[in-house]
């Protein structure tokens, strides 16, 4: 199996970011990939919303994988995503 080098929050906000703005999905631009370059970041509490309800496998996942694995796959996924804090 492939591992991404990109941060799971970056990809699905990019996914995200797309689908609003590629006219192949509900967006208007016909060739979108730099607004989603200049945009995925906004999308950023989208994709750890999605995360967050990813941290529990429905049945079907679960008959088929380690559910403790998963969640502890997910929970890093999440924290990975969260911006860092500077304090001064």
């Amino acid at each position: 199996m492939d591992v991404s080098t990109t941060p799971i929050t970056e990809r699905i906000a990019r996914v995200i970011a797309a689908e609003r703005l590629s006219a192949n999905a509900d967006g208007a631009h016909a060739s979108a990939s730099a607004q989603v370059d200049a945009a995925w970041r906004d999308y950023l509490p989208d994709a750890i919303a999605v995360l967050k309800t990813l941290r529990e496998p429905d049945q079907a996942m679960a008959a088929v994988g380690d559910v403790a694995v998963w969640e502890r796959m997910v929970l890093a996924g999440i924290k990975g995503g969260q911006p860092v804090t500077v304090v001064l």
